[in-house]
């Protein structure tokens, strides 16, 4: 299972929908239910944030490759899941 990072900030409405799309995808499609996400408040842990490369939330990262960043669909939040699973 690769590692997956999601930068977030607590006021956005775009990561709060992703988080539901995450938990929904993960009912719905079992092969996706060990899938371990860190969740990284933004405002909160500045150093981390920094060090990626990303201007909108969420900012998804497999093994530290960028792989969606900014409004989810239901499909690009698969999209992270099947990374992480590959």
């Amino acid at each position: 299972m690769k590692k997956v990072e999601v930068f977030y900030l607590e006021s956005c409405p775009h990561c709060r929908r992703s988080f539901k799309m995450i938990d929904a995808l993960k009912l719905k499609k079992p092969e996706y239910s060990d899938v371990k996400i860190e969740y990284i408040e933004e405002s909160k842990n500045v150093r981390a944030a920094e060090a990626h490369d990303y201007y909108y939330v969420p900012a998804f990262y497999v093994d530290g490759v960028k792989v969606h960043e900014g409004v989810p669909t239901f499909e690009k939040i698969e999209t992270v899941l099947k990374k992480a699973i590959s």
